[in-house]
């Protein structure tokens, strides 16, 4: 691609992001993030956001998207009641808290991935026991980065046909 005669001036580095902003966005490996309702899906972007602590609108897409409670978010992602009151009045979370909406978003992703895109099936399947984690939850798994990974390996193993 030939960049128009206003690039010649600039150095490489900014030409190079004016490329990349004529460029088709293809979110990737990190278009979980879209589920709290985040546009930015590079890397970098996103460990800004944590750190800066995410909106509480991306607390209440999350919830959207789940389709569960307030209460039952605030669980999953071990926040407590009165906390989450204050984040709400606040209009922002704190970056662990970003970090476990993020964690949760991407194991849901996941689901809908494994599920075709089929948002209903992933949501009834992350909230059903599952056998292999000893009749615990997806949802109640993915409260720690343990049990997060311990999903994600367990879909990767149910798409490629691995007997559990």
């Amino acid at each position: 691609m030939a960049y128009p005669r206003e690039n010649e001036k600039k150095g490489v580095a900014e030409a190079a992001v004016d490329y990349a902003a004529e460029m088709p966005r293809i979110p990737g490996q990190h278009e979980y993030v879209s589920l709290l309702g985040l546009r930015s899906f590079d890397a970098a972007s996103l460990a800004r956001r944590i750190e800066d602590g995410l909106s509480y609108v991306a607390f209440r897409k999350l919830k959207g998207r789940l389709k569960v409670s307030s209460v039952e978010l605030a669980d999953a992602a071990l926040i407590a009641h009165r906390t989450l009151a204050r984040r709400k009045q606040a209009g922002r979370m704190q970056p662990d808290e970003s970090d476990r909406l993020v964690r949760l978003a991407r194991v849901f992703s996941r689901a809908i991935e494994l599920y075709g895109g089929d948002e209903d099936a992933a949501r009834a399947w992350i909230k059903l026991p599952i056998r292999a984690f000893g009749g615990v939850s997806v949802l109640e798994m993915a409260k720690t980065e343990v049990g997060a990974r311990e999903v994600e390996k367990l879909i990767h193993q149910i798409e490629h046909g691995v007997v559990i």
